[in-house]
């Protein structure tokens, strides 16, 4: 191949494979790069089987760079491209769709539903970041309503509550209302009473076994025709607690012959013996069954919009059915699909880790590999790189997928700016840090605080001492290698010896760029990731750092700094 063909080549393929690596903030892949390549160089494709070979080493070198050198170098070669990456339009398009109907409410009002089983899991923050967003874009009314009528099968965690509403504002909400609906039953009992006399309600003795039989033959049952006043009777048998489990149940006279059976009579009330654990509701045994109380609740709290799972279709249409009966206008309801979030080993249940936090193989709901809201925010993952991932989601009825990445992409967004550069040198499964003396080189390194903030200062790393550095990235003896911020060394077998030598030897000679410590004057550290922890060693500086404090340590990722004791840790956040 001709040499100026191959220089050109060499030099339009970093370009290229700087530029694809920052828009994507990904890995450039030579497939992706060859095509346009070629197309905008025809001279080019005469040597079409030997451009790969030219091209495959560029895009290496650019995928073991970092944002900022690729940012750096970028500006170097392409400073337009550079350009156009960072004035592109960064106004985010409303990417939720308007709700039904607007204009013919006054306010937009708007309510989550939680179960305070437990904190909240990944999955759980969709609901208050896409209700959160549209009470901003039409300046409406938002409610947190704790759906807790269920002692028994789903029953509430008493911290919960103030772990859902500390949740909801680190996504960066607050709700304009909090009720719980355990607070509620004398509210729910007085509209089943109104329901009896309307004639759209009855007690019902049948074995669960029987009536579904009934149900699915399109058969009423007997008791569906009681007069109000033995309806009345038995249904204040079972606010008073006189029946046992499974002995009663008040029933909503729908359309026995309708034809999804699940909409046939459906039970309103029930009796649970099981205490409720708020002592406040501990006394009661009859409890309404989660549609018929949703129901209720939405209309007297003057709910317009509701935003429920594509599973809950059929509540929807029960809760018409008690509606007709009151005479009231149902909300707008949007239906979406289930979302689910990759990158977990541990399932995104409640129920699951909870398991697995009182079994000890998870230390706690902000364990790096729990799924869970608290585990992101103690990794240093701000909410509202969350809430903008999960609208990214939009609200369609089919089931969605949210990859971790694009949590992480948003919140790199918010915090790379801002935060302070450090190193930090792992001890390695398999090879524990390498330490070396340097001879004959400057007594420290001065890494910059922050590459693209100058005016930050640099950092003094001293190597008087020598230095520690990760045994992946000792170099053959004979070999260089760059120690950032310090320079060229070259690995003699017994130590590193300094090479005066300009930064271009990484990029003309292949001369690898590694991140380093010294070997004395440093600060161990434990790093808590979603695969495990990893021990090593970082700059002594890094004590300086507050808790809750953001670094990026250098060719690592990002991390939040926890705790400082005999070893310094930090929990791992993303690349």
């Amino acid at each position: 191949m001709d040499e100026d063909i191959e220089n050109r080549a060499t030099e339009a393929a970093e370009i290229s494979a700087l530029y694809n690596a920052l828009k994507h903030d990904s890995d450039a892949q030579v497939g992706a790069i060859m095509g346009p390549l070629m197309g905008e160089n025809p001279d080019f494709r005469e040597y079409g089987d030997q451009i790969p070979g030219v091209i495959a080493p560029v895009v290496e070198r650019v995928n073991g760079m970092s944002r900022d050198e690729r940012r750096e170098r970028l500006a170097e070669l392409a400073p337009d491209q550079l350009e156009e990456l960072e004035s592109e339009d960064e106004e985010d398009d409303q990417v939720l769709p308007e709700l039904p109907n607007v204009e013919e409410y006054d306010q937009v009002r708007m309510r989550m539903a939680p179960n305070p089983n437990g904190p909240w899991h990944q999955g759980s923050a969709r609901m208050p970041a896409v209700i959160g967003t549209y009470k901003d874009i039409y300046d409406g009314w938002m409610l947190c309503r704790f759906d807790d009528t269920d002692p028994e099968t789903k029953r509430p965690d008493l911290d919960a509550y103030d772990q859902i509403l500390d949740a909801v504002d680190y996504l960066g909400f607050e709700p304009d209302k909090m009720l719980r609906a355990s607070d509620r039953l004398d509210i729910y009992y007085d509209h089943a009473r109104e329901l009896i006399d309307a004639g759209g309600a009855y007690t019902c003795s049948c074995p669960q076994a029987d009536f579904s039989e009934m149900k699915n033959n399109g058969e009423a049952c007997p008791h569906r025709e009681k007069d109000a006043e033995t309806v009345h009777e038995e249904f204040e048998a079972m606010v008073a607690g006189e029946y046992g489990d499974g002995e009663m149940v008040l029933r909503v006279k729908t359309d026995i012959g309708h034809k999804n059976p699940a909409l046939r009579d459906f039970v309103a009330f029930r009796i649970i013996e099981t205490p409720h654990p708020r002592e406040e509701a501990a006394e009661y045994r009859c409890w309404p069954m989660l549609d018929f109380q949703s129901g209720i609740d939405d209309h007297l709290t003057g709910v317009t919009h509701i935003i429920r799972g594509i599973d809950l279709q059929d509540s929807a249409k029960k809760q018409r059915f008690v509606y007709d009966y009151f005479g009231w206008e149902y909300p707008e309801v949007v239906h979406w699909g289930h979302v689910n979030v990759d990158g977990y080993d541990v399932a995104m249940s409640t129920s699951t880790i909870k398991e697995l936090v009182e079994s000890g193989e998870l230390d706690g709901w902000d364990d790096p590999r729990a799924p869970t809201l608290a585990s992101l925010r103690r990794r240093g993952i701000r909410g509202e790189a969350i809430v903008d991932a999960m609208v990214e989601l939009g609200t369609s009825t089919s089931n969605v997928d949210l990859s971790m990445s694009a949590i992480y992409s948003e919140n790199r967004e918010r915090i790379d700016d801002g935060t302070d550069r450090a190193f930090m040198v792992r001890d390695r499964d398999d090879a524990e840090a390498v330490e070396l003396p340097v001879t004959g080189g400057p007594d420290a390194g001065h890494p910059p605080v922050h590459p693209e903030h100058e005016e930050r200062g640099r950092r003094e790393i001293p190597v008087g001492d020598g230095v520690l550095l990760e045994a992946t990235d000792l170099p053959q003896e004979g070999e260089r290698v760059w120690l950032k911020g310090y320079g060229c060394v070259r690995y003699t077998g017994e130590a590193f010896e300094y090479v005066d030598a300009e930064i271009d030897v990484t990029r003309e000679e292949d001369v690898d760029i590694v991140h380093w410590v010294p070997a004395k004057d440093n600060r161990a550290v434990v790093m808590r990731t979603p695969d495990g922890d990893v021990s090593g060693y970082a700059e002594s500086t890094l004590e300086s750092y507050e808790s809750d404090e953001m670094l990026q340590f250098e060719r690592v990722g990002f991390v939040r700094v926890d705790s400082h004791d005999d070893e310094t840790t930090v929990y791992f956040a993303h690349k």
